[in-house]
């Protein structure tokens, strides 16, 4: 039922986007140009004869923006933070087009009200359609209907991983009928061994089949998707290594072979690299332009609060494993210069304006310099020494997979408080993460939150009294 009606099903949905999209702007001509502005007229009004097209243009380049980025492939595993980034997207774009169209044939007096409250609203409707529809159909999975009916190929860890996952979250909807394979004690239902898959498949009872071997018995796995494929029957397989594979691996063709990558990064597209990158010379460019008083100034108080030279330079490791020198304001004296990079308090070392600037992070402004020249980004996974790199990489997992972006002066570690001498397994996990799920919109993020409460750290002010303390005692 579900197989037949599907395509049905999705025509019905897309019809609807359209007709919310158009509804979104009648609704928006009236309560901005009738309610809002009293009966104003102009040539946005929906009464208007080209206006209904033109809603119904726009709504069709909506739903052609939701269709190229595969929104409308049904899936049940879709969250809806992702419908809603997707929709995000797609009504925002179609909006740019349209204000570039009223721009280029210079339609000066259409209504900006209009637009701005037409892109609310039919972003607003379409975020709610879907969360309503997510909510019924948890509703009526939950009485029993609309279920997809699986069959588990496999009785070991992964299969019984599987089956607890989709267990655990009843809104997939998915009903699981039974095991196939070596027989194991298991609520589930046991259908047979490997030899009953042809003969099970062959009705149209199973929606679906998982194919979840363990590493003894990949060598059938040909054998189970040949039946699969033989009745005509969607299918899934889980590899035996499924432990080890992150959350986006993408599979490359070379003639006749699949290759899987394993850990992609986004930032290999050539366009975005480009994006992040502009982002980083035009922001450094600025920021050092604008800070520039402000810069010398604490270089100014860096020269006269003991002596020595203005700039800390140390050596770290950057994008592809390559060295480069960082700087910083210093802040130790002289002959107490940190030499291994942590940012642990020690009031012997600070001076009292080198504890001011690291407690509100100004030491670190120079690091726009490195941004400005490519050695790093203004967000990525913070560099380190190279004899920490030498032990981290033998002790922590995944930890050599930071340098295949820039670092950055500040990183999603960073703002969720793993700085200085923290966790460096926790540190690590959010930079793998930030490098496979990384946007332009998460740079920003990342961004305001670090200006707006990562700026100021823990560090404990060392004032003047408490070196005159510390020489008295001495």
């Amino acid at each position: 039922m579900i197989k037949r009606n599907q395509r049905l099903l999705n025509t019905i949905n897309q019809l609807l986007d359209g007709v919310l999209v158009v509804a979104s702007y009648a609704l928006a001509c009236y309560l901005w140009l009738d309610v809002f502005k009293g009966g104003v007229v102009n040539m946005a009004d929906f009464s208007n004869g080209r206006m209904p097209l033109l809603a119904c243009m726009y709504a069709g380049c909506v739903l052609l923006v939701l269709l190229m980025m595969g929104f409308y492939n049904t899936t049940r595993k879709s969250r809806l933070k992702r419908t809603v980034r997707i929709l995000f997207f797609a009504v925002t774009l179609a909006l740019l087009i349209a204000t570039t169209l009223l721009f280029v044939f210079e339609l000066q007096d259409f209504s900006r009200g209009v637009l701005g409250l037409f892109y609310l609203l039919s972003l607003a409707f379409l975020i709610c359609k879907y969360a309503l529809m997510r909510k019924l159909l948890r509703l009526v999975r939950a009485r029993g209907y609309n279920k997809k009916h699986v069959v588990v190929i496999g009785t070991g860890h992964l299969a019984r991983q599987f089956v607890e996952d989709i267990t655990a979250d009843t809104s997939l909807g998915y009903e699981v009928d039974g095991y196939v394979g070596q027989e194991r004690e298991d609520a589930l239902p046991y259908l047979g061994d490997f030899s009953v898959l042809d003969s099970l498949l062959q009705g149209s009872a199973v929606d679906e089949a998982v194919i979840a071997v363990e590493p003894e018995e990949n060598r059938e796995v040909v054998n189970l998707i040949h039946a699969c494929e033989k009745n005509g029957t969607k299918y899934f397989v889980i590899p035996f290594y499924n432990d080890e594979i992150p959350a986006h691996p993408e599979i490359e063709v070379i003639g006749r072979s699949n290759l899987i990558r394993m850990r992609p990064i986004a930032l290999e597209n050539y366009c975005l690299a480009v994006l992040k990158r502009s982002f980083d010379v035009l922001v450094s460019a600025v920021g050092l332009l604008v800070l520039s008083p402000m810069l010398l100034a604490v270089a100014l108080g860096v020269k006269l609060s003991s002596p020595g030279p203005i700039f800390f330079r140390q050596e770290r490791i950057g994008f592809n494993k390559k060295p480069f020198m960082m700087y910083k304001f210093r802040s130790l004296r002289m002959e107490q210069q940190e030499k291994d990079g942590w940012s642990q308090i020690n009031q012997d070392r600070r001076t009292p304006f080198g504890s001011f600037i690291r407690k509100f992070s100004l030491d670190e402004f120079p690091q726009l310099f490195n941004v400005l020249r490519g050695d790093m980004s203004l967000v990525g996974p913070r560099p380190e020494l190279p004899k920490f790199v030498d032990e981290f990489k033998e002790t922590v997992p995944l930890y050599m997979v930071k340098h295949q972006v820039r670092p950055g002066m500040t990183g999603l570690a960073q703002v969720n408080g793993y700085r200085g001498d923290t966790s460096i397994k926790k540190r690590v996990e959010m930079d793998i993460w930030y490098i496979e799920n990384w946007t332009p919109m998460l740079d920003l993020k990342i961004l305001a939150k670090t200006f707006l409460g990562g700026i100021v750290n823990r560090e404990k002010l060392y004032t003047r009294r408490e070196e005159q303390d510390k020489h008295q005692a001495v």
